[in-house]
């Protein structure tokens, strides 16, 4: 379970970072259950990418903890070595990412259990956070060898990084597909399913994200919809984009003020073996949407 909350929390520090020049920044609330608050009760794009990103931060974690020896139920994967390349053989402890996504499906998708569209929908983007970890799953290698030479070489499979996985699912973000909802008769009942709504575009994979109903604006404050509003965020005068002033604002216009910030500056170095520097105060432009 620590590394279960270790991954959420990982996951949510991924969708600050990525979403920090959003309308909709990620923002978490303190006193609430529902730490997003009402933002992930739609089925939207951010809904998808929250699911998506929380799920493969526990499979990330989850198999980063058994590598690193801090779980006593798990370890090293010794299922998928093969064969050595050449110039190179096994070594160092291999991640097994397959025990970090079980334990993550067995977590995310617990409740995902109704015949409704919303779970088909989480349990599709759970799925596609987890199946981008495997995706990712690389050589890592290390030379041994006198002065650094790579007489010999050992390698293992490691997860990368997981900023990669979060500026993969962030694309996945921009690109998801609009899905509707369709019902069918089945023997237990009425099912809710979902179906492409564009048949002229290529359907949704596996590594896709999918939603069904658009998301707000999140330029005004709306309880409801957990919008916090732009107001008073901090935008890029110099950006045409979205975190430009022009958009993160919604048209309202921005303020301007200076600010002054210490930094260090002059830097020396002293041989051996230290650094030894000034401090500036220098003055920045800071622009905020009105």
């Amino acid at each position: 379970m620590p590394s279960v909350a270790e991954g959420v929390k990982l996951g949510i520090q991924e969708c600050q970072h990525q979403f920090r020049g959003r309308r909709w920044n990620c923002t978490t609330i303190d006193d609430s259950l529902a730490i997003f608050g009402p933002v992930l009760d739609k089925a939207t794009r951010e809904s998808a990418f929250v699911h998506a990103i929380a799920s493969a931060g526990v499979a990330f974690a989850v198999t980063r903890s058994c590598a690193e020896g801090t779980s006593t139920i798990c370890g090293c994967d010794s299922h998928h070595k093969g064969p050595p390349g050449e110039g190179w053989k096994w070594g160092g402890c291999s991640e097994d990412a397959d025990f970090g996504v079980l334990v993550s499906r067995e977590f995310a998708d617990a409740r995902e259990n109704r015949p409704d569209a919303r779970s088909a929908m989480n349990k599709h983007n759970n799925e596609a956070g987890r199946t981008t970890i495997l995706d990712h799953m690389h050589l890592k290698c290390k030379c041994h060898g006198l002065s650094g030479s790579c007489e010999v070489k050992t390698c293992w499979w490691a997860q990368p990084d997981f900023r990669a996985i979060g500026d993969f699912l962030k694309d996945k973000y921009d690109s998801a597909s609009e899905m509707v909802v369709e019902k069918h008769r089945e023997s237990r009942g009425w099912v809710e399913t979902l179906r492409a709504k564009y048949s002229l575009f290529k359907p949704p994979t596996e590594r896709d994200l999918v939603y069904y109903e658009n998301s707000p604006n999140f330029c005004e404050p709306n309880p409801e919809t957990g919008s916090f509003g732009t107001r008073d965020r901090t935008c890029n005068v110099t950006s045409h984009g979205i975190d430009g002033c022009d958009l993160l604002c919604c048209g309202r216009g921005h303020n301007t003020r200076t600010e002054k910030r210490k930094e260090k500056c002059h830097c020396i170095f002293h041989w051996c073996c230290y650094v030894s520097c000034q401090e500036c105060i220098r003055i920045y432009d800071v622009h905020t949407c009105k």
